[in-house]
């Protein structure tokens, strides 16, 4: 490309884009960006580099993956492009490319934890994850929690509960229980499904000191799994640090900012987005792997 066209891409840019957008006459456009019809031409049917064309079909790529998943920053858009479209680019031509078409992920949000801590706790256990956030193999750590969501019918505010268990090992969802109520049986039904799915699984279960955790009951239901019991300190989010992420993750992806009518509607999205979590969601500190990715590797070689 001639110096005189770098010099004036983005006047031939803007041309382009106004009279496309709002067919304002060439010349005109021209006359106001003091370049002539005849070098604008040039530009127009000029020959693209190899270099150009490819950002072209790349920026083509990420247009359809921000629309589709706006929640996408573009670490996470350039290893969906290499894994599921079979581009291959690096971190920073992503972001060059996602700044020039000024895209941006969707704003992250606070999550508020719904777990009632309890009055009178029937049992305190110790923490003994400690925060050793990393295990060496499936089912050896998890971390479990409730969390709620919101629905409207006309004015009226419903809610529905979520209780899931998270395995440290490949952070993939072990099992959950969507409920009406936050009670014991969601927490004891989500302990359950997770036996059921993994049976002879001994893990160290870790929890916040919710009502539910603290109950005598889920105590012994863990002792009879064979399971060691283990809670976080007093108000302290962090010490079931994945477990908080988790939730923040799926209600920045597909909750917050939005408004759900009905139950069904809030009830499918927590259950495809769970599905879409395991099996399709890569993530980089499981080594660009979904969550079930991971868990599989680990048995094929076990």
């Amino acid at each position: 490309m001639g110096l005189s066209l770098i010099r004036h891409e983005q006047v031939y840019l803007a041309i382009k884009t106004e009279h496309d957008e709002h067919c304002y006459p060439i010349s005109a456009l021209c006359k106001i960006g003091n370049v002539s019809r005849a070098a604008y031409y040039k530009w127009l049917h000029r020959e693209l580099p190899n270099y150009e064309a490819e950002n072209k079909r790349i920026a083509d790529e990420i247009e359809k993956i921000h629309t589709e998943s706006p929640d996408k920053g573009y670490r996470r858009i350039r290893d969906e492009l290499e894994r599921y479209h079979d581009i291959k680019v690096n971190d920073k031509r992503v972001l060059r490319i996602c700044r020039k078409k000024g895209i941006k992920s969707t704003i992250k949000y606070a999550n508020n934890g719904c777990t009632r801590q309890a009055a009178n706790p029937q049992f305190i256990a110790e923490n003994i994850l400690n925060r050793e956030f990393s295990a060496d193999a499936p089912n050896q750590k998890w971390l479990t929690d409730v969390t709620e969501f919101k629905y409207y019918v006309a004015q009226e505010v419903h809610k529905v509960y979520l209780s899931a268990i998270l395995d440290l090992y490949d952070r993939r969802i072990v099992s959950y229980v969507i409920g009406d109520s936050n009670n014991n049986p969601l927490v004891f039904d989500t302990f359950d499904a997770a036996i059921a799915a993994n049976p002879g699984a001994t893990p160290l279960c870790h929890s916040d000191r919710g009502f539910q955790y603290t109950n005598r009951l889920f105590h012994a239901k863990l002792e009879a799994a064979g399971m060691t019991q283990s809670m976080s300190r007093v108000a302290k989010c962090i010490d079931n640090g994945p477990m908080e992420g988790f939730w923040g993750i799926l209600k920045r992806e597909r909750y917050y900012g939005k408004r759900f009518k009905d139950k069904d509607s809030l009830v499918s999205m927590i259950e495809e987005y769970i599905e879409y979590y395991n099996n399709r969601r890569l993530q980089r500190n499981l080594g660009v792997l979904t969550p079930m990715e991971k868990h599989n590797n680990y048995l094929m070689v076990a």
